[in-house]
């Protein structure tokens, strides 16, 4: 049987699509791209804004005209709170963001007899963290190792704790066992993540925190570089950062959420800190880890977002000298306390502020990123840089703009006038501190090479290796 599996949303959806990539090739299914022929197709949704439930439905749609006769099946944390729109579109096998073996098994049955069926539970019951295979079966160079589900912080925006249900933890043993599986199986990085890392170890009631996990992870595979998720700013204390940079495999990158620079703002968030203790955490970790990249999320036109709670955003990220920035205009999401909140601001003001919020996030990137050159930055080399052998042409003032959470890969970049030309041939990875590098040479994948910076391109940095 052929399958495809697309996936919206964060990283944990992610890791939970290769690891159902994972159970259905080793039962002997293959699987093919959405644009092939196959058999069984399943939507892995996201719900983390209104604009995310209508990109799940769109998907569904097209996948349902181009492969009428296949069958589609739906999980996801969309699916788990609305399932009655998932009906809606007709699909044939629902099910929530979990029991992942279990939903598999039944969109196997239905490819089987084509009996629709459904499979939902009620998420805010949850107790016991679902254990998944890490690691994919494509050429991948960096593998994702979910370590925590779940949220308890009820944020006033946010309808994640209500699809995702209570915080779980893998237990440390296990999370260690598979960060050496995936060491022993040639990955060279490993992403630590989950829906709210900084709370693992909540559930077990102990003592434990996410600092004795990565204490044990980092220690068990010392020549794998491990990459922290979004991290919750109040985990980041002294302790944090003394355990933490002993370990020269940490990736000097922290992603701490904020969402608003105004203390007014993060009070109607229902956030658990105000900027003081944001500008705390930033300054502990630029101290602990010199040259580290500190990125953050932040949503501009909150509801009541007045102009001078705006101004102290702009004032606040200046100050704290992010690398990288996620920029997104507030999205009413239903069932949340934030939709029904007074002041809700019109389109053109939040695009207003996105803007001015964006151009402030690309001039501390250029500025982070200059600072880069003439260092020399152990680079993951990943693949060959697209359009290469035609030799790639650097843009001027290139904007990747978020116009939402789940897209959480697409950090902002701001590309110089004058920027270098890449070489004819050229690879591309990461630096440790997530800045994309690319640099001449052949053949070059999973390899981490030491590269000497020249100067700025595209979205990242040239380089040369250094012999």
């Amino acid at each position: 049987m052929n399958f495809t599996i697309v996936t919206l949303g964060c990283k944990v959806n992610q890791y939970e699509s290769q690891a159902m990539e994972q159970w259905l090739t080793q039962r002997g299914h293959t699987e093919v791209e959405p644009d092939e022929a196959f058999d069984l197709a399943i939507v892995n949704t996201c719900t983390v804004t209104a604009v995310a439930d209508k990109k799940n439905r769109n998907v569904i749609r097209r996948i349902r005209k181009q492969s009428p006769g296949a069958v589609v099946a739906v999980c996801g944390c969309y699916s788990q709170v609305k399932p009655e729109d998932i009906r809606d579109l007709g699909v044939d096998v629902i099910s929530g963001s979990a029991g992942r073996e279990a939903f598999l098994e039944l969109a196997l049955q239905t490819v089987a007899d084509r009996q629709r069926r459904e499979a939902l539970d009620e998420a805010l019951k949850r107790r016991q963290f679902e254990i998944l295979p890490a690691g994919g079966l494509s050429t991948r160079t960096r593998s994702m190792l979910k370590v925590q589900d779940g949220c308890s912080n009820f944020c006033s925006y946010c309808i994640i704790p209500y699809a995702r249900g209570p915080v779980r933890s893998l237990p440390l043993a296990e999370a260690v066992a598979q960060a050496k599986q995936l060491a022993a199986e040639g990955y060279r990085e490993i992403v630590i993540t989950g829906i709210e890392i900084a709370s693992w170890g909540w559930d077990f009631h102990d003592g434990s925190s996410l600092v004795q996990l990565l204490d044990a992870i980092c220690a068990a595979v010392p020549a794998v570089r491990i990459r922290l998720g979004s991290l919750e700013p109040r985990i980041i204390d002294q302790a944090f950062c003394r355990v933490m940079a002993a370990h020269k495999n940490l990736c000097p990158h922290f992603h701490l959420s904020m969402q608003s620079g105004s203390d007014t703002v993060l009070s109607r968030m229902r956030r658990k800190y105000d900027t003081a203790r944001y500008y705390e955490s930033v300054a502990l970790l630029k101290a602990a880890f010199p040259g580290c990249a500190v990125t953050t999320d932040m949503i501009v036109g909150f509801p009541g977002e007045t102009e001078a709670e705006f101004a102290e955003s702009l004032t606040f990220i200046r100050k704290c000298g992010f690398a990288a920035m996620h920029v997104f205009p507030y999205s009413r999401r239903p069932g949340t306390p934030a939709d029904k909140m007074p002041g809700q601001l019109g389109n053109a003001v939040k695009e207003a502020r996105s803007a001015a919020a964006i151009a402030v996030a690309g001039e501390m990137n250029r500025a982070f990123r200059e600072r880069m050159i003439g260092t020399v930055q152990a680079v993951l080399f990943e693949e060959e840089a697209a359009g290469s052998r035609q030799q790639i042409s650097p843009t001027a003032a290139q904007i990747s703009i978020p116009q939402d959470p789940a897209d959480d890969d697409r950090l902002l970049t701001h590309a110089m006038n004058g920027a270098q030309c890449a070489p004819l041939q050229c690879w591309t990875g990461h630096a440790p501190n997530s800045i994309r590098v690319y640099a001449p040479g052949e053949a070059l994948h999973n390899q981490v090479l030491p590269v000497k910076i020249t100067g700025l391109y595209e979205d990242g940095l040239l380089g040369e290796t250094v012999l």
